[in-house]
């Protein structure tokens, strides 16, 4: 049995995808960090770093609980001991965990900062706005790019790299993205939105589509 701590968030979408994907066993458990509830000293017990998602899998290696935060590492954790969505293949598992990592460290955080200075800044900042959005848009070409040479983020196989990048993409809006200069990823999303594992988790989470 797992524990998810979430909310209908980007990163926290993966998780219930992955689950919903691997048939696993969850609860999900809302934090609302719009209430600040992931500040609380219960959930800051499970992240420090108090965010979300979090799981607890209580059949963790060894048999024993094991906590585990930041979405990516959730992903990781699970394919690998579902033995699923990380390619075998040694050249698609290097793309698998480079367009992961792309994820991470261009596209999510381009996303929420365009989001941000757009959106929920309390006063406009023209330089900011200009950067983050520009970075935005920009990183979604670079995934257009990969998405014209290549079915799915790894090749020729779904990955956790679809996954993690999904939500992100299913909240492009927020970004004051759109799919103008981006067929491949349009064409993409809407395969990745055909897995009857979307829709499941975001039901699941409560979310709209």
């Amino acid at each position: 049995m797992i524990d998810l701590y979430a909310f209908p968030t980007p990163n926290s979408i993966k998780v219930p995808i992955l689950l919903e994907e691997l048939g696993a066993d969850y609860t999900y458990h809302a934090v609302n960090v719009r209430a600040g509830e992931q500040k609380t000293p219960a959930h800051l017990a499970l992240n420090p770093n108090g965010k979300v998602p979090v799981i607890v899998d209580h059949d963790g290696p060894g048999g024993h609980p094991i906590t585990v935060v930041e979405s990516g590492a959730i992903l990781i954790y699970l394919a690998e001991k579902h033995g699923r969505f990380i390619p075998a293949d040694p050249v698609a598992r290097v793309r698998c965990f480079e367009w992961l990592l792309f994820q991470a460290s261009g596209l999510g955080p381009m996303f929420r900062q365009s989001g941000y200075f757009l959106k929920l800044a309390p006063e406009k900042v023209p330089a900011a706005i200009e950067r983050f959005h520009t970075e935005a848009k920009r990183n979604m070409r670079v995934l257009d790019g990969r998405l014209a040479a290549a079915e799915w983020l790894a090749g020729d196989d779904y990955s956790i790299a679809d996954i993690a990048t999904y939500g992100w993409i299913w909240r492009r809006a927020f970004a004051d993205v759109d799919f103008s200069e981006a067929p491949n990823v349009e064409r993409w999303f809407n395969a990745v939105s055909a897995r009857p594992a979307i829709g499941n988790a975001i039901a699941r989470l409560g979310a709209s589509a």
